[in-house]
């Protein structure tokens, strides 16, 4: 038997053939086209179709399918409760895709379904819970506990990027202030740098984007400080420090065995890890007589929510 992961995006439709040891067989990606929450929903189904043709196995075969939304699921009844950017409001897709497919549907949160899919077959693999944050555009992340996903009462639990870390602070696309998202995300070492760009010409900034404020990117205050650059240095520093705030947070809460960084941002690896592990155990309760939370990379990148999604039960 076979399952099958769809991880819904604004941009592509990504799906994969996965054992039921969730490893990748096989995966491919349509895009997502201008259409209606059903016109959708049955491009997903005929979608899974051709998957199962091109891996030469029947519908038969497969034992369930599950979908990584980028919004609020109600997997219970396979309902799409409210997706961002996507047409998507109380949608009965589970019902829909019976139309085509017999196999169980399974909804799930998409980033929900990244975390899951570390604990199959990622970085969290052998630990019972975990939390992981994607450092991206903005900041998402799953929290597992005992192997499953928490979503709260309402199915909405979760969002990782809107604590509030200061109060009254950057402005979050959420509509509040301060949130973790808006220091903590790609977007906000972008921010940042932009600042740094106009407010100090002499920063090796300018020259790493080439005397172009739009090139700039999360990579670029890194890049500086690796060559000494003062304020690439004060604005990583800074980005760490925020982003430890969070992590210190969800381990005062949880206290997780670990925690998995994802998106752009984690590609620095170790140069990034070193100095927010040592700020996270010295501020973190209970650092000094407690058992420490790790934290790593994630490690399946974007295979993560395909894996995850399938694994949905």
């Amino acid at each position: 038997m076979y399952r099958i992961g769809i991880d819904l995006g604004g941009t592509n439709i990504s799906a994969g053939l996965v054992s039921d040891e969730g490893k990748l067989l096989y995966k491919s990606s349509i895009p997502t086209t201008r259409a209606t929450d059903r016109e959708l929903t049955e491009l997903m189904a005929k979608f899974c179709i051709q998957i199962a043709k091109k891996c030469d196995i029947s519908l038969d075969q497969i034992r369930s399918i599950g979908i990584g939304c980028p919004g609020v699921c109600d997997d219970a009844n396979g309902v799409l409760l409210y997706t961002v950017n996507l047409p998507f409001k109380n949608t009965p897709i589970a019902e829909i895709f019976s139309k085509f497919i017999k196999a169980p549907v399974h909804l799930a949160n998409d980033a929900n379904c990244a975390a899951l899919g570390e604990v199959v077959a990622g970085g969290a693999k052998g630990y019972k819970t975990s939390i992981t944050l994607t450092l991206g555009t903005g900041v998402g992340g799953g929290i597992i506990i005992d192997n499953k996903i928490y979503t709260g009462f309402n199915h909405a639990a979760g969002e990782v990027g809107h604590i509030t870390i200061h109060a009254d602070g950057e402005p979050c696309g959420c509509g509040r202030k301060g949130c973790f998202e808006a220091y903590a995300s790609a977007s906000a070492l972008i921010r940042e740098s932009r600042r740094a760009f106009h407010a100090h010409p002499e920063s090796l900034i300018c020259e790493l984007c080439e005397g172009d404020v739009n090139k700039i990117n999360a990579k670029t205050p890194f890049d500086a400080k690796r060559q000494g650059d003062k304020i690439g240095t004060q604005i990583v520093d800074k980005y760490i420090c925020d982003l430890g705030e969070g992590v210190i947070n969800y381990i005062n809460i949880f206290q997780p065995e670990i925690i998995l960084l994802g998106g752009g941002v984690s590609k620095e690896g170790e140069y990034l890890l070193a100095p927010l592990r040592e700020y996270v155990f010295k501020y973190s309760y209970g650092h000094d007589f407690l058992p420490r939370t790790k934290i790593e990379c994630a490690v399946l990148g974007n295979d993560a929510g395909i894996i995850g999604a399938a694994m949905l039960d």
